[in-house]
């Protein structure tokens, strides 16, 4: 399974940034795809997930702000994020559970800026 991740950029505090992530390769109906971040100098952490059947999960930093969908028919996983802080700044990861294996995209940034 390959991820691919678009999206980032750089944006003022308060603005909004929607990331894409496409997966492709060997496909199960039957996983979870998702996000997650890591900024300079901490640990990566969740930001937000949701199963094939539509079921979201999401971290503290991005409950009320952020939003994650999916289109199963694309195989395409975005999040939808609002209100931006400068805190928010950090390389984005797309992540997908399948086959009883992680897999990681390459990771996009998202610089907010104050």
């Amino acid at each position: 399974v390959q991820l691919q991740a678009s999206g980032g950029g750089l944006v003022q505090a308060g603005g909004s940034l929607r990331l894409s992530c496409a997966a492709s390769g060997k496909i199960d109906i039957r996983n979870i795809m998702g996000w997650y971040r890591q900024a300079p100098g901490k640990e990566r952490e969740l930001v937000a997930t949701i199963t094939n059947t539509g079921a979201a999960n999401y971290g503290s930093s991005a409950k009320g702000r952020f939003t994650i969908s999916r289109d199963n028919t694309k195989n395409t996983v975005y999040l939808q994020m609002n209100s931006l802080q400068p805190e928010d700044t950090a390389v984005y990861y797309c992540w997908r559970y399948s086959d009883y294996s992680n897999y990681w995209g390459q990771g996009t940034l998202v610089t907010v800026s104050s």
